[in-house]
């Protein structure tokens, strides 16, 4: 057997289901076998490998042993005389398997080899191609000295910037991603050192490949598209901690021991540095824009005290004002977030309403206060104008200035293009209505050279004037009737071109791609999400809590009407604390595909929202799915006031 793929798997179905798609058309030109190792996940993913690839072997963990120990357990039993460890996240070529073949068997030297990888936007990844992190290495890319000069063999050799992408070229170290390696070498140089949970395993495995005397090699004649990052979230403290540390561990294990401390100490600083960038970054990017509005808003109240005061030439004392005034501020500040005038996307209405709900809580308050501390009514009403102005002056600005995330109203209406044949085109083009995105329009693009229905409004070769002229936002390819390579030529084609791609496999309902080399891969799926809006979380589970605080004041009375008294208390006390909620998914003991967001137990489930009491599993599913999709706080009232005798479940 000439081929082994290996894909270890965490909870990442829909990429999972796109990538064996293409590795069994690549398959299709070499006689191979495919691998999945599932790392306990819970998302479907085994269910989905075993009825729409019944050809993969299929290894299920019981729990997450780690990407290095995964592939192992695929890797002492493969037969195929090169072994390629894959991502999930990854699409390749049909003709990938033939080339990477073709080129080890002429290229006996060869150890391991790694191909051109571009992420969903077609930019090319510069992890393609990387040298041996060494403490100077090391230190350029973590002080971001290779980043200034790409171009310096000095400075560039962590990822071979100064190499031409386009050309093969002779490696230190391969990606974990695609990585490929004659068995021979593997047989003589071992297996992925399972000291790595995650990270540096393919930096070690590729090290001992060149000390076995063998070779790796780049070789960018085929590409795959890398989504990069689903399964982990790369952008985290948790992720610097595991990624750095990974690297001390390689530094132990193949630098001298001078070496192996300098580099420990260079790795160390780095952790810190980074982790503390992230931390930064996270904190200012969620707390910026708040502190801002509290700034403005207490400057806002102090100029109107201090234009009160001259124009009525009365004085206020200033401790009262210093204490009072960043009082109102918290005030108003808290009632913008429990309105959800913080909520994405902005609604101006929400902030209108911030700035009423929290005037109004001010009077309340202040008209109970002892006469030392009113000072004027008229300021909290010309604060509470203000602060309504504020909040519609500033998030107009954000609107124009920062676009997405700040957009009034959500995100701008897209225009598609669908490239595929017209049944698949229209298929599709259904799913895009099921979703949350807002469409403006839709244009249907021929898969081959010529226009073969009205319907079309040009060709894929046309591809780049249709962008042009109907102000393409995000062109979707229907896999079905279009190649890997092709969709691949074609991303390359447009990068020039700041628009989205998506891919859709046949017979699914989602549609895959990525929106920048640094974000995870995202996905769109029918619209199921309803239930995790903020405003929705926010209510269920204030919901929850004024519900539960009432069961347990109330208990004297309705203890009577249970049967089961200590459950009835115990759910009273869980509610208010938030270990369950009211009403939840009804249980069901098989996985669904359907990836429903996350709900804490509920005492009350879906399914009592119809009468029947005999329900399949299916229905029961499709309840799930409706209370996720069309979730709102109506709907877990009628549950609740229809069973309250349940509420001792």
């Amino acid at each position: 057997m000439q081929l082994s793929v290996v894909i270890v798997n965490y909870n990442v179905e829909f990429f999972l289901e796109q990538c064996l798609n293409s590795v069994y058309t690549a398959l299709k030109y070499v006689e191979g076998e495919a691998y999945v190792v599932d790392n306990n996940s819970i998302d479907g993913s085994v269910e989905m490998v075993k009825s729409k690839f019944p050809q993969v072997h299929l290894i299920e963990n019981k729990e997450n042993v780690g990407f290095s120990r995964a592939n192992n357990q695929a890797l002492r039993i493969a037969k195929g005389q090169y072994q390629l460890l894959l991502n999930p996240d990854t699409i390749v070529e049909e003709d990938t398997f033939q080339k990477v073949v073709r080129f080890m068997d002429e290229h006996p030297d060869a150890g391991g080899l790694g191909v051109k990888m571009i992420d969903g936007k077609g930019n090319f990844l510069p992890e393609s191609k990387r040298g041996l992190p060494t403490p100077k290495v090391a230190f350029y890319k973590i002080f971001g000295l290779s980043r200034l000069f790409p171009r310096s063999k000095r400075f560039g050799k962590y990822h071979l910037s100064y190499l031409n992408m386009d050309e093969t070229h002779e490696v230190e170290i391969l990606s974990g991603a695609f990585m490929l390696m004659r068995k021979d070498a593997l047989d003589k140089v071992g297996l992925l050192d399972e000291d790595f949970f995650m990270y540096g395993e393919d930096i070690d495995l590729s090290y001992r490949i060149i000390l076995g005397g063998y070779k790796n090699y780049y070789f960018p004649e085929t590409r795959i598209i890398h989504y990069k990052g689903e399964s982990t979230k790369k952008s985290s403290v948790n992720y610097v901690f595991v990624f750095y540390n990974a690297m001390i561990i390689f530094a132990r294990k193949h630098f001298s021991v001078k070496n192996a401390r300098l580099y420990s100490f260079l790795i160390n600083l780095a952790i810190y540095f980074r982790a503390g960038l992230a931390i930064l970054s996270r904190f200012i990017k969620k707390a910026f824009i708040p502190l801002v509005d509290i700034t403005f808003v207490l400057l806002g109240l102090f100029i109107i005290s201090e234009r009160y005061q001259m124009i009525e030439h009365i004085l206020i004392p200033e401790e009262l004002l210093f204490v009072m005034l960043p009082i109102y501020t918290g005030v108003w500040f808290l009632s913008q977030v429990f309105v959800g005038g913080y909520d994405k996307p902005i609604r101006l209405i929400k902030n209108i309403g911030g700035a009423v709900v929290g005037t109004g809580l001010i009077l309340m308050v202040y008209a109970l206060l002892s006469k030392d501390v009113q000072f004027s009514r008229l300021i909290i009403l010309l604060g509470g104008a203000w602060v309504m102005l504020y909040y519609l002056i500033s998030r107009t600005i954000l609107h124009f200035l920062v676009g997405e995330g700040y957009r009034i109203g959500g995100a701008k209406n897209k225009r598609f293009a669908i490239v595929g044949d017209l049944e698949e085109a229209v298929r599709v083009n259904q799913i895009l209505e099921q979703t949350n995105i807002k469409i403006l329009s839709v244009a249907f693009i021929s898969p081959g050279d010529e226009r073969t229905d009205d319907k079309y409004v040009g060709t894929m070769n046309q591809l780049d004037q249709v962008i042009d002229i109907h102000n393409i936002d995000e062109v979707i390819f229907c896999a079905k009737n279009i190649r890997s390579a092709d969709i691949i030529n074609k991303m390359l084609e447009l990068e020039k071109y700041d628009i989205d791609f998506k891919i859709a496999q046949p017979e699914t309902s989602f549609l895959i791609g990525s929106n920048s080399i640094d974000t995870q891969g995202d996905l769109y799926v029918m619209d199921i999400n309803r239930i995790n809006k903020p405003a929705n979380r926010r209510n269920k589970r204030l919901l929850d809590a004024v519900f539960g605080l009432l069961m347990l004041i109330l208990s004297p009375l309705l203890v009577w009407i249970f049967k089961n008294k200590g459950q009835y208390l115990r759910n009273s006390i869980g509610l208010i604390f938030g270990k369950i909620s009211l009403v939840g998914y009804a249980r069901i003991d098989h996985a669904s595909n359907l990836n429903l967001p996350h709900l804490k137990r509920g005492i009350l489930n879906s399914v009592m929202m119809v009468d029947k009491l005999n329900v399949d599993k299916d229905a029961i599913a499709r309840m799930n799915l409706i209370y996720a999709k069309n979730h709102s706080l109506l709907m877990d009232l009628k549950i609740i006031f229809k069973h309250f005798k349940q509420l001792d479940n």
